[in-house]
């Protein structure tokens, strides 16, 4: 068996080829047929732009470790693979490569066009695929979706015209989120909020009158070209005489009512503001009810237009240079307070975002959210983990806004709305009108997040009724981030529960952010990104998996760090190496050889007893999604229990003349470790699999073996404790040694007083385990023993043990060595000291200077005093 396995942990040819062997041997596909309880997850689509970040890698490891649980439990596990189109994100993608050949989508055409996304799709998906393959995701390939292919169009379509039917959705012309980089509008979840330094310009608008004039302030003076009213409150007392008055608008000469609204803050500013209906979602909403005029003053694409005067053709903040200086030219503009305020920006671009008066799809929202809230409120809903998240979805779904969903694209989802070409009369179906030579589609497609918020059900083939539907469907669990509750999470809920009636996963279980060691965002700007492909080549997949999977709790972000990664890839090499002995060991044995039902000894019940315990724990652990506790109990096991205690115990029998020990201590060996290594299977699946298959074993993949559960007839907690005393024992030995400086290699006197007679027996049937870890040059156990004159003690539970000192260390050389330590330590508290006792040192000093000066102190008091301590004890002796 052993002859497989190298000498050395080598994570890439242990990967290598295995994860072709596992998709080839159609262990990850789902099989309806088996009868089994089925298990469904459905992986959140990767946009097919390119690479996958740490963020992905750590989503898809837990829903891998999840999916492998439930296979190895005897559930008909599906993880449903797809990526999304992405539609801004890939749109520009393509869009970029064509300017670098000199095209532009119009010179292409759209159907032109969209062959060129297609096969940045096909290049990208292949691309996507291999990292999964890197990772080791057992996802059923056999059926993998896109948001674009033509089931997936088919739920689309067929969305969007039952919502248009009942009245759910609807056209019109609103101000909304208008991206003038991508030039396509954008949803309010997609803007992000940045702080930036900005102004108050401070205007006079002169009354038409000649009367005087009217403060207001702004902004973003540029907007002022689409001004139509100046607004009041009707209750401001300093402007009663001035409601229905005329204003002209400066430079453009526009007349403009005070109008008296009810929205304007008394407190705030002059109490007066410009409104621009056009260009802003509150100056909208006054607009309506004031029946004012809404000038368009921008190109899509942030460039002034005709409407602005000599302004026309301007960049939007050109311009709002340019109109400054000429505004304090003509003595309008008479005060520039600087402001930092919080700016709209682009999720896809970057951009400032534009509030933009434009006619777009949008779908009504309340009804929706309010169904969403009442599943969730009477206990039909999702379960949030951590539960602290429902509040989160809550919030945002009892104060949602309509949702805009057109976008101003060619790739995606072309709206199903066809407008008639002479009464412009709107027809909206599944297909276009019979005449369809007198109707023309509606150019813009929807939002990308129309489309994957059906994904947990159109992947399985709704709207037609289907045998994956109604098996797989409703999932178990959703994997996700925090940052995408809003824009993913809440979708799905509410267009689960409108079209199938049901919530589309039981559980969410809700990850945080990976961030670099120091706690920050990973960013471009920062160059603190971390590719996960080139961790697996450095550390191999295991490592990186068991970091992502165990390094947080649920909910909470994760700090990243390649020496923690590192420290992984030990605990893995560890592993080998164990196993690798203990292989060695097995000569030849075969699953069937596997006995343990004969006589063990108290190292074989012990970690038998254990194993129990982890196997307890872990399952337990798993099943709340406790994953970092999970990677803890693991670590202890495997680690501590196995290879430092039990490997080297049973080095012992295995080296000894006893046969029938030799049995079973191999017998303890191969079922340990092929327990062990399905336990770890899920988290570690390339080690596992590659040390399994080199192990007595049934079955042809630890990817389907069976989950191990607890044999309480190999529990044992009379000699689990006895074995703990025993462990206790040579810890205390090997402490005593340490803090005298005495090496393991010397050997020693080691008396044991054991306070009653079972301790004592425990003790003498098991004084080989204490000969071969303590190397006592004599071993004397018994009960009630005298402390021997001149040693050094440890009580451990039931015992006391003893070591003359002079056997461990030379007292005198010992305290000459200490008094130089303790000359040191004094003059290094009397320098530090002095330095704190200058008040000019403490006041000049930077702060954090004085304060490493500070812990210095402490530190060298502590020392000086645990040292002056050891000097009076061993004097006392």
């Amino acid at each position: 068996m052993t002859e497989q396995m190298s000498t050395k942990y080598d994570p890439q040819s242990i990967e290598k080829g295995r994860y072709d062997w596992w998709v080839d041997k159609k262990f990850f596909e789902a099989k309806p047929e088996s009868g089994k309880t089925p298990y469904t997850i459905v992986i959140p689509p990767p946009n097919v732009t390119g690479k996958l970040h740490l963020g992905h890698a750590w989503d898809t490891t837990l829903q891998d470790i999840m999916t492998r649980m439930k296979r190895m439990q005897g559930f008909d596990a599906l993880w449903l693979p797809g990526m999304d189109h992405a539609g801004i994100a890939t749109q520009a993608k393509v869009e970029g490569k064509l300017k670098e050949e000199g095209r532009s989508r119009y010179d292409l055409g759209r159907e032109a066009f969209l062959e060129e996304s297609w096969k940045w799709k096909d290049q990208y998906a292949g691309h996507i695929r291999e990292q999964w393959a890197k990772l080791g995701l057992g996802l059923d390939y056999s059926r993998e979706r896109f948001t674009l292919d033509a089931g997936l169009s088919d739920a689309v379509r067929e969305v969007f015209v039952k919502l248009y039917e009942k009245k759910l959705i609807y056209r019109g012309k609103y101000i909304i989120n208008w991206d003038p980089a991508t030039k396509t509008a954008i949803s309010d979840i997609e803007v992000i909020y940045k702080d930036v330094q900005g102004a108050f310009y401070h205007m006079r608008y002169p009354l038409a009158d000649g009367s005087g004039h009217i403060e207001i302030a702004t902004t973003r003076p540029e907007t002022m070209l689409g001004d139509t009213a100046v607004a009041v409150h009707p209750k401001d007392e300093r402007y009663q005489h001035l409601i229905g008055k005329k204003v002209i608008l400066p430079i453009i000469g526009r007349e403009m009512e005070i109008v008296a609204d009810d929205y304007v803050d008394m407190e705030f500013g002059s109490g007066a503001v410009k409104i621009t209906p056009a260009h802003d979602p509150n100056d909208f909403e006054i607009g309506n009810r004031h029946n004012l005029e809404r000038v368009l003053i921008m190109h899509e694409d942030g460039t002034m237009n005709e409407n602005a005067g000599k302004y026309e053709g301007l960049d939007r903040f050109e311009c709002r240079k340019q109109i400054v200086k000429d505004l304090q030219d003509l003595d309008v503009l008479f005060k520039i307070e600087e402001h930092m305020h919080s700016v709209g920006h682009s999720e896809r671009s970057g951009a400032v975002v534009e509030p933009y008066l434009s006619t777009q799809w949008f779908v009504d929202m309340k009804p929706l959210a309010a169904a969403s809230v009442e599943a969730q409120k009477n206990e039909t809903g999702v379960n949030f983990v951590p539960d602290r998240f429902e509040k989160t979805y809550l919030h945002w779904m009892e104060n949602i806004r309509d949702w805009c969903i057109s976008r101003q694209l060619w790739w995606g989802h072309q709206i199903p709305a066809w407008y008639h070409n002479e009464t412009g009369e709107i027809y909206v179906g599944h297909e276009a009108p019979a005449d369809a030579e007198n109707w023309t589609q509606d150019e813009d497609v929807l939002d990308t997040w129309f489309s994957s918020a059906l994904w947990p059900f159109s992947t399985l083939g709704w709207p037609k009724e289907n045998d994956d539907l109604s098996r797989y469907y409703p999932t178990d669990a959703l994997v996700t981030g925090y940052d995408i509750i809003n824009f993913w999470v809440s979708r799905m809920i509410f267009q689960a529960l409108e079209f199938t009636g049901e919530k589309p996963f039981k559980d969410v279980l809700i990850h945080g952010l990976v961030r670099d060691a120091e706690g920050r965002k990973m960013s471009k700007s920062l160059g603190n990104g971390v590719d996960p492909m080139d961790v697996i080549s450095q550390y191999g997949a295991d490592s990186l998996r068991y970091f992502l999977a165990t390094a947080s709790s649920p909910g909470q972000d994760l700090r990243y760090s390649n020496d923690k990664v590192e420290s992984v890839w030990n605990f893995a090499n560890k592993i080998w190496n164990a196993s690798r002995f203990a292989l060695m060991n097995m000569e030849g044995m075969t699953y069937d050889q596997i006995d343990l039902s004969g006589k063990k000894s108290v190292a074989d019940s012990w970690i038998l007893t254990r194993l129990n315990e982890t196997i307890e724990q872990v399952t337990d652990l798993a099943e709340r999604y406790e994953f970092g506790e999970v990677g803890r109990s693991l670590y202890n096991f495997i680690w501590d229990d196995f290879c430092d205690w039990y490997i080297e115990m049973s080095k012992l029998p295995l080296y000894g003349e006893d046969e029938e020990a030799k049995k079973m201590t191999r017998s303890v060996l191969a079922y340990v470790l092929d327990n062990t290594m399905r336990l770890l299977h899920p988290f570690m699946p390339f080690i596992t699999e590659e040390i399994w298959q080199n192990l007595p074993h049934e079955g042809e993949s630890i990817t389907v073996a069976a989950w191990p559960t607890v044999d309480d007839s190999l529990t044992d907690q009379s000699q689990s404790s006895s074995m703990k005393l025993l462990m206790d024992v040579i810890r205390s030995v090997r402490t005593i040694r340490a803090e005298v400086q005495s090496p393991m290699s010397k050997k020693v006197p080691l008396t044991i007083s054991a306070k009653d007679a079972d301790t004592h027996a425990v003790l003498e049937a098991n004084a080989a385990y204490i000969e071969r870890f303590c190397n006592p040059e004599t071993l004397t156990i018994g009960q009630n023993i005298e402390a021997p004159d001149k040693s050094m003690s440890a009580v451990v539970s039931g015992a006391e043990l003893f070591m003359p000192l002079e056997g461990l260390i030379d007292i005198d050389a010992e305290l000459a060595r200490l008094q130089k330590e303790l000359e040191k330590w004094a003059k290094e508290v009397k320098l530090v000291s002095g330095k704190l006792s200058n008040e000019r040192f403490v006041s000049k000093a930077p702060e954090a200077v004085v304060a490493e000066e500070r812990a210095k102190q402490a530190d060298y008091v502590e020392k000086h005093a645990t040292v002056e301590k050891r000097i009076e004890e061993l004097q006392n002796l």
